[in-house]
């Protein structure tokens, strides 16, 4: 795409704003067509056919600029989890993160121009699991730093206080089968541990093999982070989501995350347990994980 030509919608992108389970998303997806071309103007870029299937939230295109460097574009749904990653990949600045080039925002949209990652092969399809581990805690341990005074970023404990409350509005809905006191007793953790870190960091939140791609400057680089700030350990359970393992033996997995990651392991199992009890209603399987893990 140069200028104003024709578009297309990546796959994912097109299935869910079809299926209107997210009205504004919806309503956005109908801008691109008009908005896509404004951001190849105002960037001067030549933009290829989109990455499929894509993301759920964001149209993501490698691009090139007018000097002929190799770029992406990603324009996305303005969303709570999202909503700093520009300042989040300013400060990580390259160290383990794909760079930022350029970052706008208007109406429900987030536009960032991206370092393109080549070859930008996933992590997931690029080794075997055991292998993902060590280069996913070898990248989180670099980018857990402490930001400057005065930084955006919001906390973990608000997050998690977000995600508690919308549990309890799902939780009537858990299988009769679920036991209402485990439930409570997850919950109720999954408030209190944000709390009682003393070594809050900026965390990706959302980092897992498919956020992690191969290139050139380095081996491997995240893309996608969601950052606050909070407890590091935190940042070791998305990946753990991400695998079978978690269900053959969910204790075994968390205590081998904490070795790589200098974490303490009962801290990681306690933070594990509270995250599978948030997610069960609607995540198949980690009730029956959050009943492995229980305290």
């Amino acid at each position: 795409m140069t200028g104003v030509t024709a578009f297309r919608m990546s796959t994912n992108l097109a299935e869910v704003a079809a299926s209107g389970r997210e009205p504004g998303l919806t309503e956005w997806a109908a801008t691109l067509p008009s908005v896509v071309p404004e951001l190849v103007a105002r960037w001067e870029l030549t933009v290829a056919e989109p990455y499929e299937p894509g993301g759920r939230s964001s149209w993501v295109a490698p691009a090139t600029t007018s000097d002929g460097d190799p770029v992406v574009l990603k324009v996305g749904y303005r969303h709570t989890e999202a909503e700093h990653e520009a300042e989040g990949l300013r400060f990580w600045d390259g160290d383990g993160t794909v760079r930022l080039y350029e970052a706008a925002t208007f109406d429900d949209t987030s536009a960032l121009l991206l370092e393109r990652a080549q070859p930008g092969t996933l992590l997931a399809h690029a080794v075997p699991p055991p292998e993902q581990d060590v280069v996913l805690a070898g990248l989180l341990r670099r980018l857990w730093r402490r930001p400057p005074a005065g930084h955006p970023f919001r906390t973990l404990a608000s997050m998690c206080e977000y995600w508690a409350r919308d549990f309890e509005r799902r939780a009537d809905a858990a299988p009769a089968r679920y036991d209402r006191g485990l439930l409570r007793e997850g919950v109720t953790l999954y408030r209190e541990l944000p709390l009682t870190s003393d070594d809050d960091v900026l965390l990706c939140t959302d980092l897992h093999p498919d956020n992690i791609v191969a290139a050139v400057r380095e081996p491997w680089l995240v893309i996608d982070p969601k950052p606050y700030v909070g407890d590091r350990t935190y940042d070791a359970t998305q990946h753990m989501f991400n695998m079978d393992r978690l269900h053959e033996d969910p204790g075994a997995l968390s205590d081998r995350m904490a070795a790589l990651l200098d974490l303490d392991p009962e801290r990681l199992r306690r933070w594990l347990f509270a995250r599978c009890v948030q997610e069960c209603p609607e995540w198949d399987g980690l009730y029956d994980v959050a009943v492995k893990l229980a305290p």
